[in-house]
């Protein structure tokens, strides 16, 4: 990516509240602070709603319940649902029907008139190799090995009773997201499928193709949108869009500009934070911003794509310093 000095999409977003004087912002903080606590057990509970469908199903013996049917229960957006539950999860809900499984199974294990082929049926499993494979893979022993050590069976049942730690519990730096007000723009945008190898060569034709057009001198600014999780959808298989924001207008010729789009980005109102590191720390920020901050913001999120600011050319910036900003759409 090459170096961009100017990004006005991203000057022209003044933080929300910037036009109140201060006794409305301290009355307003007054009034957040209140309900904090109580919105953010809300988001909880939210979840909370679409892990008991997730084990009722299994312990039914039912297939898991759709992501929509899930992302209904917690009266979150589909379009956000995924983010949102892993953020406060800490993990996938494929993750949580996985775990989930495995419970359901040590807990018919430790019955002794369960034998294990009616323990892997109840469950899920089409057969008890396949239940003794995922129990391999979870637990670190065999169906048969479990049964036989109470103790280490129990142990097993209390650790799968509770996700694991959440990315956003691990963000010890204080979070500072602005409320900001963007103005829709103009970006060219270019669909890639891979990891950051990838993506930089995304970058480099949409750059290729602005100096062929003369259209480097209106560039305003590097962005993009991931479609997918690196940390739970391989590498190879994320969808990713690059996108230029340009200050000209421009034509996209269906031979030469094969596979670009002419789109609108920002309108609306965003919750905006800074990464500066390395690009592989923009998910466990979003998480935080998720699962941390979202819940005591009194703020919801809008049906729209999150998308990154890249203030930083990585060719001549240290990773370490590299500088991203991360909008999350609000509604």
């Amino acid at each position: 990516m090459s170096p961009v000095k100017d990004h006005p999409a991203a000057a022209t977003a003044p933080p929300a509240e910037a036009d109140n004087d201060a006794g409305d912002d301290a009355s307003r903080e007054r009034a957040k602070g209140a309900f904090k606590p109580v919105t953010r057990n809300a988001h909880q509970r939210r979840i909370e709603r679409a892990v008991a469908l997730i084990e009722q199903a299994i312990v039914r013996g039912e297939d898991p319940p759709e992501l929509s049917r899930l992302a209904e229960a917690a009266a979150f957006s589909p379009f956000h649902f995924h983010r949102v539950y892993r953020a406060m999860t800490g993990e996938t809900t494929g993750q949580t029907v996985a775990r989930l499984r495995l419970l359901q199974g040590l807990r018919l294990l430790a019955s002794a008139d369960r034998s294990i082929t009616d323990a892997a049926l109840a469950v899920g499993y089409q057969t008890p190799q396949a239940f003794t494979r995922a129990f391999r893979q979870g637990v670190g022993g065999t169906p048969s090995e479990l049964r036989a050590q109470p103790e280490r069976l129990w142990r097993e049942i209390d650790r799968l009773s509770q996700p694991p730690p959440t990315d956003a519990a691990a963000t010890a730096a204080p979070l500072r997201v602005e409320v900001v007000s963007v103005d829709p723009f103009q970006v060219v945008a270019l669909r890639v499928t891979g990891a950051y190898p990838e993506q930089n060569q995304g970058y480099g034709r949409l750059f290729g193709w602005a100096a062929e057009n003369g259209l480097l001198d209106s560039l305003r600014g590097l962005y993009g949108v991931p479609w997918d999780d690196r940390r739970d959808v391989e590498p190879q298989a994320c969808g990713f869009d690059c996108m230029l924001a340009l200050g000209a207008p421009f034509r996209l010729d269906p031979v030469t500009a094969a596979g670009l789009r002419k789109m609108q980005l920002g309108g609306g109102r965003y919750a905006r934070v800074r990464h500066v590191g390395a690009f592989d720390g923009l998910e466990a920020l979003t998480d935080a911003v998720l699962a941390l901050w979202l819940p005591g913001s009194g703020e919801s999120l809008r049906a729209a794509p999150l998308h990154h600011e890249y203030l930083d050319d990585p060719d001549e910036v240290p990773a370490a310093l590299l500088r991203t900003d991360i909008y999350l759409p609000l509604a």
